[in-house]
């Protein structure tokens, strides 16, 4: 009788209904398993590839401090002589008085820059070649004003003071290159430095916003170090 009542009302049909779902249950319980345990995966692995980055975030830190301090204690007594300044942010040593530099338009060194750079720059080699391994490279950058002649317009005075900047970096680097006291050096230059003209794309300004044309011409040996190389490898990785 009750086998009969349930073949009539559906009852044994409710009964496989609750087995399908329960089977259901089971497929998604486990398949929300299996998504848990790919996000502590992929947490994990973010989690890893943070401290590598923190890691090399510190490192690139520490080298900063260390490559200006070793910058400043050599350099801290001569640079208001040399009218250059000392930026900690982006170890730069900025010549900043460009009637001492270049003579207008010209590129060949001023004389009294080839004094500084006899002097300077067999000191500033032996300080940044102990840093060698945090070094990708080291830049001697020109930087012009936007002065061109009147009738010169803007464009065309940019690509002319790039010549200008280029060229002037140029023979600063090839002065130095061949300086005496850097011979047994000549190898580590090539391989490192670099000369890079900027035009006036990188113009100084003055607390009211107008162009420092005398600021805005200066050279800069700038130590560029690798910890952007070395983020980029992990995160390839």
């Amino acid at each position: 009788m009750k086998a009969q009542m349930r073949h009539l009302f559906g009852v044994r049909r409710t009964e496989q209904e609750g087995e399908h779902w329960m089977t259901v249950s089971d497929l998604m319980a486990g398949l929300m398993m299996v998504f848990l345990f790919i996000s502590i995966a992929l947490m994990r692995t973010a989690f890893i590839e943070r401290d590598k980055i923190k890691e090399v975030a510190v490192a690139y830190r520490d080298g900063q401090i260390a490559i200006n301090r070793a910058l400043r204690k050599e350099f801290e007594s001569d640079l208001p002589k040399w009218e250059a300044e000392l930026d900690a942010e982006t170890l730069s040593i900025e010549f900043k008085s460009p009637e001492v530099l270049f003579e207008t338009g010209k590129i060949d060194l001023q004389p009294r820059f080839v004094e500084i750079l006899n002097d300077f720059f067999p000191r500033y080699l032996a300080v940044i070649k102990q840093f060698g391994t945090a070094i990708e490279e080291v830049r001697i950058e020109g930087h012009t004003s936007s002065d061109w002649d009147a009738a010169t317009e803007e464009a065309e005075a940019y690509f002319k003071n790039m010549w200008l900047s280029q060229g002037r970096t140029r023979s600063v680097l090839e002065y130095v290159y061949n300086l005496p006291a850097v011979a047994e050096d000549q190898a580590w230059v090539k391989a490192n430095l670099a000369a890079v003209g900027f035009s006036f794309s990188r113009l100084v300004f003055d607390e009211k916003g107008r162009e420092d044309r005398d600021a805005s011409r200066r050279v800069v040996f700038r130590v560029v170090t690798n910890a952007e190389f070395q983020i980029r490898k992990i995160l390839a990785e």
